[in-house]
Parts: structure tokens; sequence; C-alpha cells
């Protein structure tokens, strides 16, 4: 039997359910890209906040790639269990914010009239970085994208999240219905005005005063969002199956720890997200950068340092003491390049993610962390290492993370397994790096030439380079596991 409205009432009474009328809660918001993150983060403060204060804030989860959660969810009316897990034990709650979920492909009339639909005030992505074809290290829209030519010349049915929301925009103006806030929930750096930018840039190439109507219409709140949720297995299936004695398809599980702030800008208005614990902020700024610089830095540190090390999860590459030592030496580095505040203690949020990424419970695998290096490490990497340089401070902690990353971007493990790089860029990485060979010298430049990645000042420094090439010279002469302790020992990281 299979998790459903029907057989909610079913459920073991140990299973937290909607504490609200699901069937009296309309649709306001959609949200493009409604993978396990969404649904484990964005979507459960929204079931928090119908149940404090009820209204028409159910979620339009649309799909922009495959059917699969579409075909998951609508067979359950929506819902789907959370599994929290922790080294003390599992807990379950069923959401039920998801009213509805489209895949767009398959019906981009349906989705783009969900969007026009005067009831929703908000649109929400989380899509991944590459997805807003910004164009690395700089900024700004790619317009000569192939998805992006494609969109705008086949507006009715476009294949990109911007393509959807310039051409939705464009019809709420036509038919003089108010703009919606668009929300951005993904990594990049202060996401609400990145957005606003390629936005109107997108929408520019169609018709500047729609861009001018955009720019003085739309709302573009900033957010840091902060959770941990690994790609649900079916070993994680069955064990929701289980707790909930049905069958649950749609299941994500996540730790136990989030955060979500938020800049509170919604013209429209916004469902009472702080009842799940949202912070509303005036400046976010200072949230992002310590998540970006401190968590996510450090996870690309333990992506392609672990991967390479033979580390499958991010809790094997902290059992590895070498490598969770050089974990803590970079969120310390990390930390020194962050302005000093008042009301954020970065060594209690470092000490906070040590204990985070070894939960024994959360197989969070350092292949899926690894994918699409070319636009995480600029503002994860690249922007604190200036910093650094800049300050006198140590530049190592980031000069060995990015020359892991170029190890990586060799596309074999030491004992010659190839692999997928998944990465944007990966076609150019591999046509540009053959030619290099083994060579650490050839190999640093060849890829901070890559296009607008690594930013001027920092390829011209020569005290970066040196960093860098030394310490790919390490990694492609001993092996990563091997340069891993040649490191912690050199640098003193040793406990």
């Amino acid at each position: 039997m299979r998790l459903s409205r029907t057989t909610l009432p079913n459920l073991p009474s140990s299973i937290a359910r909607p504490a609200y009328d699901r069937q009296a809660c309309g649709v306001g918001i959609v949200h493009l890209g409604i993978g396990a993150f969404h649904r484990a983060h964005q979507a459960i403060y929204t079931d928090d906040a119908l149940a404090a204060a009820p209204g028409n804030w159910g979620i339009c989860g649309v799909s922009l790639r495959s059917p699969a959660v579409r075909d998951a969810l609508s067979a359950q009316d929506g819902l789907y269990s959370l599994a929290v897990k922790s080294g003390g034990g599992d807990s379950y709650r069923i959401c039920g914010a998801v009213k509805e979920v489209i895949c767009a492909p398959d019906d981009p009339a349906a989705t783009l009239d969900r969007l026009t639909d005067p009831a929703v005030r908000i649109v929400s992505l989380t899509v991944t970085e590459k997805a807003y074809y910004r164009s690395p290290g700089i900024g700004g829209l790619q317009a000569d994208d192939p998805d992006i030519l494609h969109d705008l010349e086949h507006p009715k049915t476009p294949k990109t999240a911007l393509g959807y929301l310039v051409e939705a925009l464009a019809r709420r103006r036509a038919r003089g219905t108010p703009a919606f806030t668009v929300l951005c929930c993904d990594n990049l750096p202060n996401n609400g005005a990145s957005l606003a930018a390629v936005t109107a840039g997108f929408a520019r190439l169609r018709d500047p005063g729609l861009a001018d109507w955009i720019t003085a219409n739309v709302a573009f709140p900033a957010t840091m969002v902060d959770r941990i949720v690994p790609a649900t297995t079916d070993a994680d299936k069955d064990s929701a199956a289980q707790a909930l004695k049905l069958e649950d398809t749609g299941a994500v599980v996540s730790e136990p720890f989030t955060q979500w702030v938020i800049e509170d800008v919604f013209p429209t208005g916004r469902p009472a997200w702080e009842a799940g614990g949202a912070l509303f902020v005036t400046d976010i700024a200072p949230y992002e950068q310590m998540k970006l610089r401190m968590l996510n830095g450090s996870h690309s540190l333990i992506a392609y340092a672990g991967y390479l090390s033979g580390c499958t999860y991010v809790r094997d590459a902290m059992a590895d003491r070498r490598l969770a030592a050089l974990v803590g030496r970079h969120l310390a580095a990390a930390a020194a390049t962050l302005t000093p505040l008042d009301a954020l203690d970065y060594a209690a949020y470092g000490a906070a993610l040590v204990a985070r990424f070894t939960n024994p419970a959360i197989a969070h695998e350092t292949y899926q962390i690894a994918m699409d290096g070319t636009e995480k490490i600029p503002q994860r990497l690249l922007v604190p290492a200036m910093h650094a340089l800049q300050h006198g401070q140590d530049v190592r902690p980031f000069a060995f993370a990015v020359a892991a990353w170029m190890r990586y971007c060799l596309g074999r493990t030491d004992d010659g397994q190839s692999y997928d790089l998944r990465d944007p860029l990966s076609a150019r990485i591999g046509a540009v790096i053959a030619p290099a060979g083994d060579a650490p010298g050839s190999i640093v430049n060849t890829l901070q030439g890559i296009g607008s990645v690594f930013p001027a000042p920092l390829v011209e420094n020569d005290i970066w380079r040196a960093e860098v090439t030394d310490a790919l010279s390490g990694i492609l002469d001993n092996g990563m596991a091997a340069a891993i302790d040649m490191e912690a020992a050199r640098t003193g990281a040793t406990s």
C-alpha cells in the first residue's frame, strides 16, 4: 500500500503529519527544481508555516528535466516523508506542502499557466549553479549558450528556468497581473542580485521594455540555505517503508541541522516561514559568505581529496584523521577571511560543521559534491584565496583544495579508473588538459586559463601559482592519500 491522502490515517502514531487542512490550502508558490534538497528544506519550512498560519501557500513543484519526481509524488497526492538521520536514530515526518508537480518538458504550457496564475505570488528555485547561465567567475548572462538561444527563439517552449521566468513575467505584464517574487535558493554569490541580473539580461535580449519592467517590479530577495541532503537510496526507501508501514517512492533524507536566512523583501506577501525557524534579516551577506567559504569550501576539499583517496562518503573522509585535520585547517583559514561580527561565532560554526560532516547516519557522496566544480570553486575557494593574499594570511589551505580539484580534472583515479567530471566545462577541460600531460606547472597554467573561472589577480600572483603548483606536484608524485598525509604533516595539522 502506498502513501497517499487516503492512507495517511494509517500511519503509526509516532509519524508527524501535516497539522493543517491541505484541501483548503491553495497554490501560492511555484518551485522550479523540485529535487531532494527542496523537499527536505524549503518545503518543510512551508509545511511548518502552514501549520502555524494556514493560507494559500501550497507549492506547485516543477521539474525542469526528469518526470521521476512528478511520477512519484503525483501518485501520492504530493505527500512524502522526510527522514532526519543522526547517530541517535531516525525520525520521520510527512510533508504536505507540495500540492502538485509538473514536469516542464512534458507540459510547458501547464507550467507557464501555473506561473501566470494570479494566485502565485512567489517563484522559488533550486536548480544548481550552472542552471543560471552565469559567466563563470565574472557573472553576467551567457547569452550565446545554446539553451538560452533556444529559449529566445521559442519562448512558449523554454528549456531553462530563466526562459520560464521571463516568459511568465512577460505574460503577467501584458495581462496587468502583479509580478511574483523570485526567490533563489542556490549557492550563487549574492544570489538575489545575481538572479536579478541574468533575468533582466535575458529579458533585455527579448524586449528592453520588459527588462525595465522586471527591474522596476520584481523583487529578488537574497537567501542562504543550509542542510545536508544526500541522494535518496533504495535502502532509504526501504527504511521509510518499514517506518511508515507504507510505500513512499518520494522519500527524502537529511541531517538534523537546517538553516534558512532570508532577506525580508516580499511585496505581495509570504508564508510564516519563521515558524519553522527561518531567520529574516536586512543584510544576508555575512551569512552567505560564512556558508560559502566555510561549509561549501571545506565540502569541496572533502569532495576532491576524499574521492581521490578512496572515500565514498563525507563521513569516510572525516574518519581519516589526516584529512579531517586538513578540513579543520581549511575551516580556520576560511573563517579568517570573514569580517568579525558579534552576531556570528565562526569558531562555533566550524565546530558544528565538523560534527555534521562526521554524522555516521548521513551517506553524502563525495562524487555528488564534486560535480560542477567550475561553477562552485570561484566563490568557495578563489574569492577567499584572494582575500588571504591581500591580507597576508596563509593561502596554502585554499591552494591545496584547488590543486585537489585540478587533479580531479584529469578524470582518473590513482589506479587508472576513469570517471565523468560532470561539469558544464567538461569538454573544454578534457580538450585543454590532455596536452599538459602530468606536468604540474602546465596543468596549473592550463586550468587557470579556462574561461573566466580564475580571476586575473589570482592567476598573476606568483605566491598563489607557486603554492598551487607545489601542492599539485605532491599529489601527482605521491598519490592523493599519501599527499594528504604529507600535507597534514607539513602544516602541523595532524590531530
